[in-house]
């Protein structure tokens, strides 16, 4: 027990200072470019799930809160909601550069994020057209969302570097705890008998993995990314679990609209697109 806990902390202590650096990074992108990026989003039309994606795909703080809420004011079409949320990055990527995962990988998963989220945020916006015919669109209310970012997720009133602190040791404290349970599982059950077992039903992995994507804030993420990284979840789980992963957005959605079967489907949509998304990878790659 004293060797997992010393091993755990060890390796939590090796990626602080990447953790940091990363997220100074992200913290300095959303507070000199974070308000043009909504503005973007908002007048691309039809191009929705196009911009929605490219910009997702980037790490900026609380992006998919702020989709959630422009949604929630019929600003923005179904579609490229579902192509930020499935876009959105999320912890993965601090937490891919600090775990010093090749370059490859974190460009691979990037790419096949953006790709999925374009594809199938243009598909969700056809069929949505087809079934409804028309799209409404209400005003919506800028500082709310504006306040729903910044209280969620950015703080940016207090500056990057505190901002950039208060996000270093909150992933930490997710990062020491989600690998002291891995270790703890690994120890107990054994390495070689957990990847088997995901080994022998294939789908198992991608249905579980998805399922712990939903999880709010970085926790789903940190879980899945971790898993993949010491080689318990094939890639198509992985991809699964973070397309399905969209940081606080889900909780900003069921707060700012009203229609909870609307917010049900949305979920329903994103864990369908994961899963199919998911087995593919895992069969062409």
């Amino acid at each position: 027990m004293i060797e997992i806990i010393k091993d755990t902390l060890i390796d939590a202590l090796k990626i602080l200072p990447f953790l940091f650096v990363t997220y100074l990074i992200m913290e300095s992108l959303e507070h000199k470019t974070g308000n043009k990026t909504k503005q973007l989003v908002k007048k691309s039309g039809k191009l929705g799930p196009l911009f929605g994606s490219i910009l997702g795909i980037f790490p900026q703080c609380g992006f998919s809160a702020v989709a959630a809420s422009l949604y929630a004011g019929r600003v923005i079409t179904l579609g490229t909601l579902i192509a930020v949320f499935l876009s959105t990055s999320d912890e993965m990527l601090p937490i891919l550069i600090s775990e010093s995962a090749p370059i490859e990988l974190i460009v691979k998963v990037l790419a096949i994020k953006l790709i999925i989220g374009i594809i199938a945020g243009f598909i969700v916006d056809i069929l949505h057209m087809l079934i409804f015919k028309k799209l409404n669109k209400e005003e919506n209310d800028e500082d709310a969302i504006e306040d729903m970012c910044e209280h969620e997720h950015c703080d940016c009133e207090h500056g990057i570097v505190k901002s950039a602190i208060k996000h270093t040791i909150n992933i930490l404290a997710f990062i020491i705890i989600i690998t002291f349970l891995i270790n703890m599982i690994i120890y107990f059950i054994g390495e070689d008998n957990i990847s088997n077992a995901i080994a022998q039903v294939p789908i198992a992995g991608i249905l579980v993995s998805a399922l712990i994507g939903f999880i709010p804030n970085c926790a789903g993420s940190v879980i899945i990314t971790e898993l993949y990284l010491s080689n318990l979840i094939s890639l198509g789980s992985m991809m699964a679990g973070l397309l399905v992963g969209s940081g606080i957005g889900i909780l900003v959605l069921f707060r700012t609209n009203k229609n909870v079967k609307d917010n049900l489907k949305i979920m329903g949509i994103l864990y369908v697109i994961s899963i199919i998304s998911g087995l593919i990878i895992d069969l062409i790659l």
